[in-house]
């Protein structure tokens, strides 16, 4: 059965939070808010959860699936990036951004696109997240909730837990939180490359 926890957007419930950990450390699946829109969550190295929200999404095996953390310190673990990459990672994070990496082998193959090998790594700006990470100790591996078919992220948590309400595990209310994806930028061959503009502004890498 599902679970909805009602966490303060600006002072999350520390007993709330741990819990929600739990619910993750067990193999469970999260819709979470983030600083631009709701998202699916689970732990990152349960391949059945990641097969969950697969089919939630209806993803291709192309999909860049991103790697929440809550801070850079966490990085080199799991993507590659040279010194001047990671000064650029660490003006615009946190925020609404999403950076396309090459991974490395810590990340587990079902998050890779197939054939560029990369991950997408995320730092956001909102205190729930941040709650999470810090209990959790670990990323998140994250996908926006966006259902197949629509062009925009779910935002309603009324719709969000009569759409979904049986397929995952927790739902956290936290209020509306945005209904716009991130701004994804591809660091992967060099030179920034704009993919996706989003919440955050693009225009740095124009």
């Amino acid at each position: 059965m599902t679970q909805i926890f009602e966490i303060h957007p600006e002072s999350p419930q520390l007993r709330l939070i741990r819990q929600a950990v739990e619910i993750l450390r067990r193999g469970g699946v999260i819709i979470y808010p983030t600083d631009s829109a709701y998202a699916l969550g689970c732990h990152i190295q349960d391949k059945a959860s990641l097969q969950r929200i697969i089919r939630i999404r209806q993803l291709s095996v192309k999909h860049n699936f991103t790697l929440v953390c809550r801070d850079l310190s966490e990085l080199a673990t799991y993507a590659r990036v040279n010194n001047s990459n990671y000064r650029l990672l660490k003006t615009y994070t946190p925020g609404a951004y999403t950076f396309i990496l090459q991974a490395t082998s810590e990340v587990p193959r079902l998050m890779l696109h197939p054939k560029r090998k990369t991950i997408g790594i995320r730092v956001p700006d909102h205190p729930v997240v941040s709650a999470l990470l810090k209990e959790l100790d670990e990323p998140l591996l994250s996908s926006t909730l966006i259902l197949p078919e629509a062009t925009m992220p779910m935002g309603d948590i009324d719709e969000i837990r009569e759409v979904l309400g049986k397929q995952v595990d927790l739902i956290i209310d936290s209020g509306f939180c945005g209904l716009e994806a991130t701004t994804v930028v591809s660091l992967v061959d060099g030179a920034p490359q704009l993919l996706r503009e989003g919440k955050a502004d693009p225009d740095p890498f124009r």
